[in-house]
């Protein structure tokens, strides 16, 4: 650039520069309209310098921008894995919490009774009989002995299903049962509340939930089959209503364990036996029955508490043994209202433990591990009779863990690389998933039918991501074939455990694949056509022997018997248009028979079938239109190439490959027969 121009860009270019400023000078500076278009001039052609420096920037720096958007993938990927690597810590922490929590009971237990020294009965049921004047409808609570007031407070109602707040309660804590009363809207003299509910205390287990803002400071009391949801003041409140009524509990299973081994065995009386027949209720059962079960081991009596303390530590396994134990005890001994009695607390304790391992096997636990560490949960569901639900959440879970595999896969640059790890992941996968499925539901021949069909599902997201990568992104066809060629040779692994899913990806492929030949074809078809039109049926000449070797080796390795087409030096007696064509519908040809299945026959022969008419039109045409005798003799040597020698080795190939006729390329073939016969034939082929 000159001086002046360099001197016009720094002006320019200079933050201060003011343009009307400069038109004003400019104007001012100049002695007519030639010194206007010449200085337009130059700053056009700095324009111009611009744009064309901008523009080999972009193309210079274009390989960084495919950097960084590989970059900007990886770093996706990398926060994917980030978040699964804190839910895990998250609940790591949690499990932490709890068990510091567990720890601390016993001395959160001393200070609230150094806080609240105990006092004595008489002044306990006082107190109780005068904070029950207050509550309507509990005139005989105080009939009980030795009841008295623990803790009371007011607390607020949610529903379970919604987790919509209901209504405000206050709730009063006993030695042996626990009282819910509702506000009154009228209060009437010192009445407040209305009497809502009394539950004893072994009726109903006591259940931490967890803070998930606005939803805090929240409680859960399981009543078989019911619950009822209960949020307190804050959390300190939240946690001393826990610590009391987990103290109360246990207070009132040791008093009732004392009492039973105090008493004093005393004479039998023998009751005075009836004669009268009717005497006996239908629905009374012998005392020898009730007699016969003898639920006073120390095992069954500390049960619902082991079962609690299992459930705790995550000692899935000893809770069913525990289980297996009492339903063994059980088995043969009449049902009577103890039996009863335990029967609701232990299945109070199953739903307990059905939910943890619910938990244990749904998607939003961690999903490393592979399919060996949902085996844990899943066996042990298995044991409690629950194989549909272990069935259904080892699928869910799975299928998600498939899920978030393939959405880590980072895309690379070459399809086939990354088609190559897709089926790796995905197929490896299923048959992990599929030896785990057949080790954990031996035993539960219903449940298969659940996994064939879990196996499509996942062959469908498998095959979107294949999709997505492979045709939606315009691949050539014979890299869509090697896609196609490396998921069939996966999907062959699975037949080894008798799952045969082959089907199943052909009829899910076939639509993109029957897209991909077809848009081949047209591409086909045009470099035809446009060859035909600039055809001047000249021999080719491939200038170098080493060029011509390669053709020969070319059209060897296409079953095409080439020698007798060779001329001297590199001289080939052949039109470039007819060698060119030939290369192109071979090489479709093996694309497509790499892409077979049955569904896609008739589709291949119709695409070679319109392919071949191209061609054999255009000789038709020229022969018809030619009249110089040597340049006829030229074409007719051509036409008996595509005839004689092309349209043979594409009907051989394809009948080996397929293992069945290719009727509509033989009926082409011997309509094309007269163009070689008879040159002269006005006759065009159809």
């Amino acid at each position: 650039m000159s001086e002046t121009g360099n001197r016009l860009r720094k002006l320019l270019e200079s933050p201060n520069f003011d343009p009307q400023n400069y038109v004003k000078q400019l104007s001012q500076q100049s002695d007519g309209d030639r010194d206007l278009q010449e200085h337009r001039q130059k700053i056009q052609n700095l324009a111009d310098e611009t744009a064309q420096n901008l523009k080999k920037n972009v193309y210079k720096n274009y390989r960084q921008f495919i950097e960084t958007a590989k970059e900007i993938s990886y770093l996706e990927s990398e926060m994917y894995q980030l978040s699964h690597i804190l839910t895990e810590q998250k609940s790591i922490m949690e499990s932490i919490t709890q068990a510091l929590l567990s720890t601390d009971k016993d001395e959160t237990s001393k200070e609230m009774q150094a806080a609240f020294p105990k006092e004595t009965e008489e002044v306990k049921q006082r107190t109780l009989t005068s904070l029950l004047e207050k509550v309507e409808g509990v005139k005989n609570i105080m009939d009980t002995p030795g009841r008295h007031l623990i803790y009371n407070g007011d607390l607020a109602e949610f529903d379970v299903d919604n987790m919509s707040p209901i209504q405000r309660v206050h709730a009063f804590l006993m030695n042996d049962c626990l009282l819910i009363a509702t506000w009154l809207p009228n209060r009437r003299g010192t009445v407040k509340y209305k009497y809502n509910a009394l539950y004893d205390l072994e009726s109903f287990a006591v259940v931490n939930v967890k803070d998930n803002p606005p939803m805090k400071d929240m409680f859960k009391i399981l009543m078989f089959p019911d619950s009822r949801i209960f949020q307190a003041e804050n959390s300190k409140v939240k946690k001393e209503w826990l610590e009391i009524l987990d103290e109360t509990k246990k207070n009132k299973v040791s008093k009732d364990r004392h009492k039973k081994e105090e008493e004093v065995p005393t004479s039998p009386v023998r009751a005075e036996v009836s004669t009268n027949p009717f005497d006996m209720d239908d629905d009374e059962e012998p005392a020898d029955a009730a007699e016969s079960v003898n639920l006073s081991l120390e095992w069954i009596q500390e049960l619902p508490e082991d079962l609690d303390v299992c459930i705790a530590q995550r000692d899935f396994e000893g809770a069913v043994d525990l289980l297996d134990k009492l339903n063994e005890y059980l088995r043969d001994q009449p049902v009577t209202p103890k039996v009863k009695e335990l029967r609701g607390k232990v299945d109070e304790r199953v739903r307990q433990l059905t939910e943890v391992l619910v938990f244990e096997l749904s998607p939003d636990r961690s999903l490393r591990g592979g399919p060996k560490a949902t085996r844990r949960a899943v066996s042990q569901l298995i044991r409690l009779g629950q194989s549909t639900k272990a069935c259904e959440l080892f699928l869910k879970n799975r299928a998600a863990a498939v899920q978030t595999a393939i959405r880590q896969l980072r895309i690379e640059g070459a399809t086939l690389l990354y088609i190559h790890k897709l089926c790796n992941i995905f197929f490896t996968s299923l048959l992990e998933t599929a030896k785990e499925f057949q080790m954990d539901f031996a035993g539960n021949t219903g449940c298969y039918s659940a996994f064939v069909v879990w196996s499509r599902s996942a062959m469908r997201m498998f095959v979107d991501a294949f999709s997505k990568q492979v045709f939606d992104s315009k691949e050539s066809l014979s890299t869509a074939a090697e896609c196609v060629k490396v998921a069939k040779e996966h999907c062959q692994q699975l037949t080894e455990i008798g799952l045969d899913l082959t089907f199943t990806l052909q009829s899910l492929l076939v639509k993109d694949i029957k897209a991909a030949l077809q848009s081949y074809k047209d591409i086909i078809i045009e470099a035809t056509k446009h060859r035909n039109s600039e055809e001047m049926w000249r021999r080719m000449n491939l200038m170098t022997p080493e060029a011509l070797a390669k053709l020969k080796d070319e059209m060897r390795s296409c079953g095409i018997n080439f020698e007798q087409y060779t001329g001297d030096d590199c001289w080939v007696n052949l039109s470039y248009t007819v060698v060119a064509f030939t290369k192109q519908m071979l090489s479709f040809l093996e694309e497509g028979l790499k892409l077979y299945f049955p569904e896609l026959h008739m589709v291949l022969l119709e695409s070679l079938r319109e392919i071949i008419l191209v061609a054999v039109q255009h000789v038709d045409y020229s022969l018809r239109c030619e009249q110089d005798p040597e340049k006829k003799a030229f074409i007719m040597q051509n036409a008996s190439f595509l005839h004689d020698t092309v349209l043979p080795v594409v009907e051989r190939r394809f009948e080996e490959s397929v293992g069945k006729s290719a009727k509509q390329l033989q009926d082409l073939r011997k309509s094309t027969r007269s163009v070689r016969i008879n040159p002269e034939s006005t006759t065009s082929v159809v």
